[in-house]
């Protein structure tokens, strides 16, 4: 014995739905998703990268998607993605993709680097990765000012550096250490680009960084001694110049 359809299910069946139409604003919202994602394709050609040890193209692949991920944000501000695709959240696609990019590949190329000697490079890589998915959990990582609170676990930079400028090992263990105890620390750290105060000079600082990283690229990761001492000096002003300005708050603010 069948059941008949009742009056009002055989009517919603020969009706058909109307079909919802995508909008332009909803297709270049969604454009802006796709370009995020796009930097889960780069960390994957860096991971193999680095699985076969070739340091030059993963920091390569790395700073493509350092660069996707600086572009994507004030894209997305600037076509109101958020209002226009409510249900799709680009800041968690941005911090997964964020932590393997940032953090994963990096602690992984620590350790499979071995430059700090089998154990050590272990260790660093263990701190990095816990240290960086609890850091992840805060969100109240922001200052009024746009600054990080703690160290914003910019592990591609940190070993970036470390490659190029190969301090030794302990001096290495020590600065992975140091950086992760920071990560948890009421110290401010630096966006070069959404902070104000005295964003000419440190984005200036920081497009150094980025054009003598470049160079290093080009050498092969095996730099000369000028890119060296400029990477090492460029990223310690990067590292402690938010700990400065927090210290003397009026540094940078322009005069009425």
């Amino acid at each position: 014995m069948t059941d008949e359809l009742s009056p009002k299910k055989k009517l919603s069946q020969r009706i058909p739905r109307p079909k919802k139409k995508v909008t332009w604003p909803q297709a270049r919202a969604f454009s802006v998703h796709l370009l995020t994602a796009s930097g889960s394709f780069l960390a994957f050609l860096s991971l193999v990268s680095a699985a076969e040890k070739q340091w030059t193209a993963m920091f390569l692949w790395l700073g493509l998607a350092l660069f996707v991920d600086g572009i994507d944000g004030p894209i997305a501000r600037k076509l109101d993605v958020k209002e226009v695709l409510p249900t799709w959240s680009g800041e968690m696609l941005d911090n997964i993709i964020d932590y393997v990019t940032y953090v994963l590949i990096p602690a992984f190329a620590l350790y499979q680097s071995g430059f700090m000697g089998e154990g050590l490079s272990f260790l660093s890589a263990a701190i990095i990765v816990v240290s960086s998915a609890i850091y992840y959990a805060d969100t109240g990582m922001k200052t009024k000012e746009n600054f990080f609170k703690g160290f914003p676990v910019v592990w591609n930079m940190v070993v970036f550096t470390l490659f190029v400028i190969h301090p030794g090992e302990w001096v290495s263990f020590g600065i992975v250490v140091i950086a992760a105890i920071l990560s948890f620390a009421p110290v401010n750290f630096l966006h070069p680009v959404r902070v104000k105060r005295l964003r000419p000079l440190n984005l200036g600082i920081f497009l150094v960084w980025c054009v003598l990283g470049v160079v290093a690229l080009l050498q092969q990761m095996d730099s000369s001694q000028i890119v060296r001492i400029g990477v090492g000096i460029t990223g310690v002003y990067l590292f402690v110049i938010g700990g400065i300005m927090q210290l003397f708050p009026k540094l940078g603010l322009k005069k009425d």
